[in-house]
């Protein structure tokens, strides 16, 4: 039979697959008994794997090449960052965050000053939260990369992942010029940001924009028509949207089941409420879904960065609360009431309201967020982070269980895990 369209192909797939699902789940009591000795052995993936995506074991129980059972290991890449926010001050754990989901440190940062803001009550002005949006649509587009070139290779197509890593030096240019770091930025501050965002990077901004539809459509032209891609992908490591909600999975995952729901909709925080973008969607609940979702998010973010350029307002950047926000060093240096509230916040970490408090915001894996207890004193009596990519690993048993051996590194880079956040 000859298949032309993209569409006939994943039909053909899915009706294969469904088979196979259907094969595995049905106790023939025709067949003779099976002796585990000889028929199924057991398999360490990781936790050296190279595309276990981090340092993630997983341990297959197998017969032949089909996954009878997947138990998922984590906690090699363990730091204890949960405690060690509960034993410095609020600003000082801002660096910390860069190191959970290091795809995207911006958005990290976003998300735990948000929450401090929140435990404070405070809020940062008008043109820090527009810059906040930028740099956490640019941390998505730079995430969404990395999470599609790596998944192409992990299917095969190398040069993906080469042409992603082309387009995220774009950006890492604009990060370095607008926070002075390309990576570990620690470009947020509680009360505002570090930094006002030059013409020269809103220049930079808009160049990079102006030529990245051409060579993010030559991308998605070569891979998404690819037979062997779409063969790979289409009907394998299915989830119903039920059993997504009841694991728990969260971001491009859980919108690739079907489930439209986003932080930035659902729960409007920053400034995303007098933006235009739509929430992504797909209905198939398998790998070729979700990565999908990922690239259509790209193209969102792209519309949103857009409307930031020409909607930011001119103003402040931090803040003038001396009580919560460090002031700019120039006044810091010259002025004594910014020096003593310095001084205070550097080695007393400040004071926060008794009580406790969750903010999240919808990061580039999923709902982020952060969970702060406190009794008054200048450090939190308790932190505790919802990371996406933790709560997404959850469903992986029951992706990869029925599946073949193939299948289970394709399913792990379609959740895009990051081990940093995971082992928090």
């Amino acid at each position: 039979m000859n298949i032309t369209t993209a569409e006939e192909l994943k039909r053909i797939h899915t009706i294969r697959q469904d088979k196979i699902y259907k094969k595995l789940l049905q106790k023939d009591t025709t067949f003779e008994p099976i002796d585990p000795l000889e028929n199924e052995m057991v398999l360490n993936m990781g936790p050296q794997h190279p595309a276990t995506h981090g340092v993630l074991r997983i341990l297959l129980k197998i017969s032949g090449e089909t996954v009878v059972k997947a138990i998922p290991e984590v906690g090699y890449l363990h730091r204890g960052m949960e405690k060690l926010a509960e034993n410095m001050g609020l600003h000082e754990f801002i660096p910390f965050t860069d190191r959970l989901d290091y795809m995207s440190p911006l958005a990290n940062n976003i998300g735990y000053v948000l929450a401090c803001e929140n435990a404070l009550g405070i809020e940062a002005p008008p043109r820090a939260q527009w810059i906040r949006v930028l740099c956490a649509e640019l941390a998505r587009i730079s995430s969404h990369l990395m999470a599609f070139g790596s998944f192409a290779m992990d299917a095969g197509a190398v040069s993906m992942l080469v042409w992603c890593f082309t387009e995220r030096e774009k950006i890492y240019d604009i990060i370095e010029l607008m926070t002075g770091a390309r990576f570990t930025v620690s470009h947020q501050r509680i009360g505002g940001v570090a930094f006002d965002i030059s013409d020269e990077t809103i220049a930079l901004i808009r160049q990079f924009l102006e030529q990245f539809p051409e060579q993010f459509n030559f991308m998605k032209k070569v891979i998404l028509r690819n037979r062997i891609f779409i063969e790979r992908l289409s009907g394998t490591c299915v989830i119903t949207p039920e059993r997504a909600v009841a694991l728990g999975v969260t971001g491009p995952p859980l919108r690739a089941c079907g489930i439209p729901k986003d932080v930035r909709r659902d729960q409007p925080y920053l400034v995303y409420d007098e933006l235009d973008f739509d929430v992504i969607t797909e209905n198939d609940c398998d790998n070729w879904a979700r990565c999908i979702v990922r690239l259509r998010e790209v193209e969102e973010s792209y519309k949103m960065i857009k409307q930031v350029l020409d909607k930011i307002p001119q103003g402040e950047i931090r803040l003038k609360n001396t009580k919560t926000t460090f002031s700019h060093k120039k006044e810091v240096y010259t002025k004594m009431e910014e020096l003593i509230s310095d001084f205070v916040l550097v080695n007393f970490g400040g004071s926060i309201p008794v009580g406790q408090t969750y903010t999240a915001i919808e990061g580039s894996k999923g709902e982020f967020g952060f969970f702060i207890v406190s009794n008054g004193e200048g450090h939190p009596w308790k932190v505790k982070i919802h990371s996406p990519s933790s709560a997404n690993l959850q469903c992986l048993s029951e992706l990869v269980e029925g599946s073949m051996i193939s299948d289970v590194v394709l399913a792990i880079g379609s959740l895009d895990p990051i081990m940093g956040e995971v082992d928090k």
